[in-house]
Formats: C-alpha cells, structure tokens, sequence
C-alpha cells in the first residue's frame, strides 16, 4: 500500500470502522465472525455516468452505493454483516471524500452494516465505486426467485417509477412546469438515495415465495422472477403504485407507462405472496411502516408476464428495463 493510499484510508475510512473483526483497516484482510446462519454474498458497483451523474452530491453518491447492495441483502431476507468497498477516484480530493465518509458513516450505523475493509485505487477513468456486503439467513431460510407459484399474488413495495422520473428532470436541467420544487426534489431524491427495505427480511422469510429487488426496471425484472420460477403472471396496470409527482407526470403526458415499468433505479422490493399468507403479511408490513400493493397474480405456464390495461387488453412495452449492453 502507498503511503498516499494509506493516509487517504487513515484520515477518511478508519474513523468509520467499528467493527473489530476489521482490525481497523490495519490488515490486508478481515474476519467476518460465523453465526451457524447462511452467509448470503452480493456485489454491486456503481460507476459515475452509468448509476449517478458527474455532479451529484459526494453524499448521495455514498448512499447509493451502500443502499443498491443492501436492497439486494432485503431482498433476501438476509440481516446486513457487514462489506467491503473500493474506490476509483480521479483525485484524492478533501471536499469530495469528506462528505463521502460521513455520509457513509451515518448509514453504517443506520443500517448496523460495518465496513470491514476493501481498497482504494486510481483511475483516468470515470469514479466507479464497488460495494460487497454480506448478510445472514437461518440456514436454508434465503428467499430465491424461483419458488413463485400459480395463484400467488405479485406485491411490491413503495411506489415505482419515482427514480427514472427523478432522472428524466436531471437530464431536462429539472424544470418542468406540471410540478412545484417539492416535488421535483422529491423525485430527484429518489433517484440518488434509495430506500432499501431491509425493515422487511423477517417479513419476506416468513411469507414470500420469491423476491428480488426492482432495480432494472420493474417489467424485466417481473420477467426475471417469473422464468427463474417456471411461471407466468398477470399485472393490473392500473395498479401499479404510483407517488403523487409521477402520477401528475403521466396524466401530463411527460413520462409514459413504459418509462415507469421500465426505467429502473426503483430499489424497491418485488415478491411473490400466497394468498392465504397475504393478510399477515400485511399486518407485519404495517408494523415495519412499509407501504405494499398487491398489483396482479401469478398463473401456470412459461409466456412472459404481462401488463393489462383497460379492458384487460395487454399493453405492448417495447423496453422492459434498463441494460448496460
């Protein structure tokens, strides 16, 4: 390690280390304590241009990092254990990383997910910031997106479509004369900080038979979920939950249906629920204060699900979601 790297790691990221199996960043490695649970693994980079904009706030940029792994972890059912970041920076500058660092430090103590190490290098390219965290499950307990069956009701978290709205006004310098500055803040908001919903693990392993979060776009990642699990589905357009700023958006002709399905950034949860847990499952939602909408059901077969509008009729999307390639 060069002395650079190691002062900008002294002076930024050991203040952050709480947990003592990090041995406070001294070593070339750190020790994850086992449970008896399953150890659940996911990686998730983000890379500026791609997942956040050159001039978003360093702060915003943390959070996302940390929240898109942790939204994977929720999805799962799977409590965080801690996980480890690397860093591609440009410049090892103060008033980018200090706010970096406490923005990151307060969600570590949010979400009880302890940095336990990682690396920091540079790079001519764009910023890109990888996270790998890990979580706990009771052995076997992790929630697939294989197990969804006929009959089970398609449920999401929150509301969708707010990130790619939040975007789409970024992209538009953020003006648009059908919302007011609360909303658009809103919206924008939600596309630089997600709102993981790891309140709801438990939830999940007691009731859901497959999960995923929404993360490219809530039409390709139903179909994700739906062939991993051998099944088809059926969505009631009209009952996907919108927020208050994306409905006015649609009725004003500004972001289409397929914007909202397919956009992406969402970081809401996506799961499959049996009928007969459905009425506990919202119970425990209600005390975990996370809004749930059933928006359609499960049926048998291998067709892609689809998005039904008035009339039953299906609506033709030609995206499904966001791709890298």
């Amino acid at each position: 390690m060069s002395s650079g790297e190691h002062d900008l790691i002294a002076r930024y990221f050991r203040p952050l280390v709480t947990d003592p199996g990090a041995f406070g960043l001294l070593d070339d490695a750190a020790i994850l304590k086992s449970s008896g649970d399953d150890l659940v693994v996911t990686t998730d980079a983000i890379v500026e241009g791609v997942h956040f904009l050159p001039g978003d706030p360093p702060d915003t940029v943390a959070r996302k990092a940390l929240r898109v792994n942790l939204s994977d972890l929720a999805a799962k059912g799977a409590v965080p254990a801690g996980f480890v970041l690397t860093l591609a920076l440009r410049e090892a500058a103060d008033d980018w990383l200090a706010p970096f660092a406490k923005a990151l430090g307060e969600d570590i103590g949010t979400f009880q997910c302890p940095l336990l190490g990682g690396d920091t290098v540079s790079t001519p390219g764009p910023l890109s910031i990888s996270v790998t965290a890990f979580g706990h499950v009771p052995p076997g307990k992790m929630i697939r997106r294989n197990g969804a069956k006929p009959g089970d009701k398609i449920v999401v978290t929150g509301t969708i479509g707010d990130a790619a709205a939040g975007l789409r006004l970024l992209k538009v310098d953020g003006s648009t004369d059908t919302l007011d500055k609360s909303a658009r803040d809103f919206l924008v908001d939600r596309y630089r900080v997600p709102k993981p919903r790891n309140a709801l693990a438990t939830c999940l392993r007691n009731h859901a038979t497959a999960a995923m979060d929404i993360s490219d776009g809530l039409a390709g990642d139903l179909g994700k979920l739906c062939a991993a699990s051998g099944v088809s589905g059926t969505v009631d357009a009209s009952s996907v939950p919108l927020s208050e700023p994306v409905g006015k958006l649609l009725r004003a002709g500004q972001i289409s249906f397929e914007d909202i399905v397919a956009g992406g950034d969402d970081y809401e949860l996506l799961c499959t629920i049996p009928e007969n847990h459905w009425a506990a499952f919202v119970t425990e939602t209600q005390q975990a204060k996370v809004g749930v909408t059933a928006i359609g059901s499960v049926a048998a077969g291998d067709a892609p699900p689809v998005f039904a509008g008035e009339g039953g009729r299906p609506i033709a999307l030609k995206r499904l979601s966001y791709s890298h390639f």
